[in-house]
């Protein structure tokens, strides 16, 4: 079973299990399993503490004399949305390996929020090519130059106490380039400052100097981004959102037009306004969307902006790709051959992701009888799994036990229900808290259990798998990188750890979770593929809702708004086929091709 991250619902409820012959009781999977790095998608950040400095900083800026050289904050406001505009971008980003430079902030009290948040935009632009991550300060003059676009997240607020860490040289060569410069989040009024308020305006049509995360006298409840026909949903917890920067627009003789990317809309007053807004070069998204995030969340639009800077030639295309869960020795054969009739007969080519070793150390499901069980041991099994590579599938591989030791990490210690590398905990109000990687962590140790998982299925007279899943989708970085060496690639959703950049890690829980829309090559070097829409759960736990087939299409709609992109999912198979032929029908008549994991 898998981790998701926020909103996202996985995992399984317990069904009775139909006894046969040499077999043993299938995994409960009556517990829960939600977020990959918690509810935020980070780890051991303070997100309430960052929005509340954000908004006080915000109303400080608001609050301080306005320099005489401002545009005056009553220009009136464009309130139409243009026509979407490739305008003032330099054609080049159509290279064969587009290049991206990501700066990020490092100052100020929650400076190490910028490199997780870079990360983030690291491993999205590494769908396109090579990038570089660096500190914002550590910009100098023309280097802007040498990249085929850039984008600075703005994550620390330059103002007040906290002194401005970006050499003016970005500021400047980023309002004379013509290269695509995609900047989110804060700072943008100090561009304006630096170069001078109607330079910029003439040039960008907009006056950031006067825009505010503020309406009305609060930051309001943005609750949705409508972008390429699509509506995106934004869910922040009450204390935890900062904002989203309303661009002032400004209309009359000598401002350009500013095209309204994306539609952002404040349920709180019904207003709406540029949630990302371009001019010029420059392509202006007034939040870091990477927090908070769920499969129809506004983050995809970000993911698609990326193309107008670095792929602006790429034709509309979506794919969809299934994989099938949670096998293992415990697996029914005759529910995994009737799966794969049914994606047999509607040619779909799938993944089966495979636990080669069963473990029950506590008798959970075995009347108090501890169990181990492999796959030499259930020929029943092995042989369903040989039917369904004969029929399209492709073998992957989800761990070597699906468990760790024999303890509760979160529940019960049997397959398919715990972590393997990473330890967690239930806590009293029923969410899943990541603790750290487990306490033997290491390039050798996790060696070991990949190393250990392959030696089954040749044992079983099994291929290789192709493909790995990290079970729960958590590990440390160093896990990842061993994973990564065994395999050709990882489909999953992964965490990034603080350190992975700039070499000085935050702490061994510190990290950002992330899934992708596309194909990427990660921070770590390796190659991702994605899982972006969910799975099938009837049933609420760890206070997550159900997620049924009609979420799983509407999700897949969303991700419509990526030219390029996958409706990527997963199902158990002892779950009902009825559920899966929706699924699959609903994403097929949205317009999907469904692809095979190993063409990727």
């Amino acid at each position: 079973m898998i981790l998701l991250l926020v909103a996202a619902v996985l995992g399984g409820t317990f069904l009775a299990w139909s006894a046969q012959a040499g077999s043993v009781p299938p995994p409960g999977h009556r517990h829960g399993h939600e977020a990959v790095g918690g509810r935020s998608g980070l780890g051991s950040v303070d997100l309430k503490g960052w929005a509340k400095e954000q908004i006080s900083s915000d109303k400080e800026r608001r609050a301080q004399p306005r320099p005489k050289t401002a545009v005056s904050p009553t220009a009136a406001r464009s309130g139409a949305v243009t026509a979407v505009r490739q305008a003032g971008f330099v054609r080049a980003a159509a290279a064969a390996d587009p290049t991206t430079l990501v700066l990020y902030d490092t100052a100020g009290p929650y400076g190490r929020l910028g490199e997780l948040y870079a990360m983030a935009a690291a491993n999205l632009a590494g769908h396109f090519g090579t990038v570089t991550a660096k500190p914002v300060q550590q910009y100098t003059a023309g280097m802007i130059g040498s990249y085929t676009a850039v984008i600075y997240i703005g994550s620390t607020y330059y103002c007040c106490d906290v002194p401005d860490a970006i050499p003016a040289a970005f500021y400047q060569d980023v309002s004379t380039s013509t290269k695509p410069v995609i900047w989110m989040g804060a700072n943008i009024w100090n561009m304006a400052n630096s170069v001078g308020t109607a330079q910029f305006t003439q040039r960008y049509g907009w006056d950031p100097t006067s825009s505010y995360y503020e309406d009305g006298g609060s930051v309001g409840t943005v609750t949705q981004v409508t972008y390429r026909n699509q509506t995106l949903t934004r869910k922040i917890p009450a204390g935890q959102d900062g904002g989203v920067l309303r661009p002032n627009v400004l209309t009359g003789p000598g401002y350009p037009e500013v095209t309204r990317l994306a539609e952002g809309l404040d349920s709180s007053n019904g207003h709406t306004f540029g949630w990302a807004v371009r001019s010029a070069n420059l392509t202006y998204v007034g939040e870091i969307p990477f927090a908070y995030v769920s499969e129809s969340d506004r983050v995809i639009a970000a993911e698609d902006l990326l193309f107008d800077a670095l792929a602006p030639a790429t034709a509309e295309r979506h794919r969809a790709m299934l994989r099938l869960e949670d096998i293992s020795p415990a697996s029914d054969p005759a529910e995994l051959r009737t799966m794969a009739d049914y994606l047999y007969a509607q040619k779909i080519p799938y993944g089966i992701n495979v636990i080669p070793v069963y473990k029950d150390p506590k008798g959970t499901y075995n009347n108090g009888t501890a169990q181990t069980v492999t796959l030499v041991q259930r020929p029943q099994v092995v042989s369903a799994l040989k039917y369904m590579l004969a029929r399209g599938a492709v073998l992957m591989d989800h761990g070597y036990t699906h468990q760790y030791g024999n303890v509760a990490n979160p529940y019960n210690g049997v397959t398919g229900d715990d972590f393997e590398f990473y330890r967690a905990h239930v806590d009293s109000a029923d969410n899943v808290v990541y603790d750290g990687p487990v306490a033997e962590d290491s390039a050798l140790w996790a060696q070991g259990r990949v190393a250990a998982a392959l030696t089954q299925f040749t044992l079983a007279g099994l291929p290789k798998p192709a493909l790995w899943t990290t079970p729960h989708y958590a590990a440390s970085a160093a896990d990842y990188k061993v994973i990564s060496s065994n395999f050709s690639a990882r489909l999953e959703r992964s965490l990034y750890f603080s350190g992975t950049l700039g070499g000085n890690s935050a702490g061994p829980n510190a990290f950002i979770g992330q899934f992708f829309p596309y194909v990427v090559k990660d921070v770590y070097g390796t190659k991702v593929l994605p899982e972006n829409i969910g799975n099938y759960e009837p049933e609420a736990f760890n206070n997550h809702p159900a997620r049924l087939p009609a979420d799983l299409v509407a999700s897949a709609k969303a991700n419509l708004a990526v030219r390029d992109g996958f409706a990527s999912f997963f199902y158990h198979p002892y779950y009902p086929t009825q559920p899966l032929k929706d699924t699959v029908d609903g994403i097929k008549a949205l317009g999907y091709t469904f692809v095979s994991p190993t063409s990727l």
